[in-house]
């Protein structure tokens, strides 16, 4: 049930027009239709990424995991097609020092079940040394299989903070897509379900309307202090890190010499 906008004087400076349901409905399917456009250009651009070359590099390239070394071909764990995605590291630092972005993002892919369904494997890597990733990773309950690609050359190893796509033709491994920045966000859906709500994620670039809340600095609330409260000071850790058993307020975070 839905009530006559008659009384704006009771409503706070900055919240969006008041309209009547057949009136919003209006709006709404006005706005479907850039959104219909939207859906069928992101179908289009993914037609175009299978369309694009690919590139060979040698499988054998060690990497290494829980069992000691293996082939990277190893990771396709039989499968035709492997994701990866290349978390950054901060040698040295503590758990709370490591990258919150790239937190967000393995926090957000920790189940694979529909991607091994369609004949997809998932993998991280990360050019951290074993011993501090194992010990990361088990902090952080992950599941999901991790690697150490350090000293390891691009597509494998190299700069990190990417998603990319690898196909497998019996022994031969290529790289198809690779992406980083905002690229990764379809890594962590959380990104997209903020865009839905009227203040969105609440960062200063955003395009809002006039009387809205002041934005802060990108990805603001990536870092929390025990309290909840986003923090990007010494006291914060990346939000998920709370959740995790026995964690306890830091004042370090452990990157001034650390840091690559």
């Amino acid at each position: 049930m839905t009530t006559t906008p008659d009384d704006l004087t009771a409503l706070p400076p900055g919240l969006p027009p008041l309209a009547d349901l057949s009136g919003w409905q209006a709006a709404r399917d006005e706005l479907l239709v850039r959104e219909k456009a939207h859906t069928r250009e992101g179908d289009a651009i993914a037609a175009a990424r299978r369309r694009l070359p690919m590139v060979e590099f040698d499988g054998t390239a060690e990497v290494v995991g829980p069992d000691g070394p293996v082939p990277f071909l190893d990771l396709f764990q039989g499968r035709d097609e492997l994701l990866v995605y290349k978390h950054m590291w901060h040698d040295g630092a503590p758990h709370q020092g490591q990258c919150e972005g790239c937190t967000a993002a393995a926090w957000h892919l920790q189940d694979a079940v529909y991607l091994n369904a369609r004949g997809v494997s998932f993998a991280v890597l990360t050019t951290g040394r074993w011993e501090e990733v194992a010990a990361f990773t088990g902090f952080m309950g992950y599941t999901q299989p991790w690697y150490s690609v350090r000293g390891l050359d691009e597509p494998v190893g190299g700069e990190m903070g990417y998603l990319s796509c690898f196909l497998r033709a019996g022994d031969r491994v290529f790289l198809t897509y690779s992406t980083t920045g905002r690229g990764n966000e379809v890594a962590s859906p959380f990104f997209a379900l903020l865009d839905m709500t009227p203040h969105g994620r609440g960062e200063a670039w955003q395009d809002n309307p006039a009387g809205r809340p002041e934005g802060n600095g990108p990805c603001w609330y990536w870092r929390t202090d025990v309290a909840g409260n986003p923090t990007w000071g010494p006291t914060g850790r990346p939000a998920p890190q709370w959740t995790r058993p026995g964690v306890t307020a830091e004042t370090t975070l452990g990157r001034q010499e650390h840091c690559h």
